[in-house]
């Protein structure tokens, strides 16, 4: 590059990425590590020529409209891209780039925890050992699911979906999956392919979701799909809240047709549903699938790979 670009870091990222941006770009970072107004980044387009956001900043098509000429490059630090209008970007001519690749095993770890601890009991396990209350033992003691040998069903084979599978293996899980595709026998490694989700959903003693948030897949998960799954089955979304209808799900834990959910996102982020917190038997983290030291270098310089590229004359390997 023969002249330092100006870039807006919106959020704090690792102190890896951080010194990298130092070095290569004329770097501005939000070191209070909140996330960005529509305000603050409509403004921030006629001070930089790149910005590096998380899922955290809405590029939403009003927003878009009201990006200033000089913005360039949208570099996310995320997967997922639900968070920017797409086609308002191109047609403003703004490219947007994502971070996949790096962050498939981190995630499918953390969803095979949710897994894990959502069939075994473990929020009422470990209230009961924190607050004193482990007093006694039975043979029915907080029997729980047992994983291996199980039936697993994934929805969406990707890149992180092809991860979970090849982790859910190490149990002796039976895979099984719906993609818009099958996967070459190579890459499905004897997982069955379904054409359809309900077809899957009737096979699923665990379900766990790996498909992106769209218009076709918002509240993929509802009354009806949970109906579907065999009678105490556990369900776990590691992917993005808008996948489940969530009152839908707490009818079907209330109902025991579902035993038990392993969450990582939810419809309202932060602070997820304050209902859930009243179930045992919803497991919970706060969005850190991805939250590793590993993942977290390498999603900040994937996407200082892409601003690089990009500023380079070269096409950014994650163009969107």
């Amino acid at each position: 590059m023969t002249d330092r670009k100006r870039l807006w870091i919106t959020r704090r990222l690792s102190d890896a990425t951080l010194e990298r941006a130092a070095r290569d770009y004329d770097v501005v970072i939000n070191h209070d590590d909140t996330p960005g107004t529509a305000s603050e980044l409509i403004a921030a387009s006629a001070k930089f020529d790149a910005i590096i956001p998380c899922h955290s900043e809405h590029f939403s098509a009003e927003v878009v409209s009201k990006l200033a000429p000089r913005l360039k490059i949208i570099a996310n630090h995320s997967v997922g891209v639900d968070h920017c209008d797409l086609p308002a970007l191109k047609a403003r001519g703004i490219t947007v780039t994502n971070t996949p690749d790096v962050l498939s095993d981190a995630t499918a770890e953390l969803a095979m925890l949710l897994m894990l601890g959502a069939a075994r009991h473990a929020v009422a396990g470990d209230r009961t050992v924190r607050t004193g209350a482990w007093d006694f033992w039975s043979p029915s003691f907080m029997v729980g699911k047992q994983l291996t040998g199980a039936r697993l069903g994934i929805v969406g084979m990707g890149r992180v979906g092809r991860a979970f599978a090849a982790k859910a293996r190490g149990f002796d899980m039976e895979i099984h999956y719906y993609n818009r595709n099958p996967l070459s026998d190579a890459a499905a490694q004897g997982a069955v392919y379904h054409d359809t989700v309900e077809s899957l959903l009737g096979v699923a003693d665990f379900l766990s979701l790996h498909c992106p948030a769209t218009p076709d897949t918002i509240d993929l998960m509802n009354s009806e799909r949970f109906a579907m799954l065999p009678k105490g089955a556990v369900m776990v979304n590691a992917a993005r809240g808008a996948l489940v209808d969530e009152d839908a799900l707490m009818a079907a834990l209330d109902s025991g047709h579902l035993a038990a959910a392993g969450l990582d996102c939810f419809k309202v982020e932060p602070g997820g549903n304050p209902a859930f917190a009243t179930r045992e038997n919803i497991f919970m983290l706060p969005h850190i699938g991805s939250a590793t030291t590993q993942t977290r270098d390498a999603m900040g310089f994937r996407a200082l790979d892409n601003l690089d590229a990009f500023f380079d004359g070269r096409t950014p390997k994650d163009v969107l």
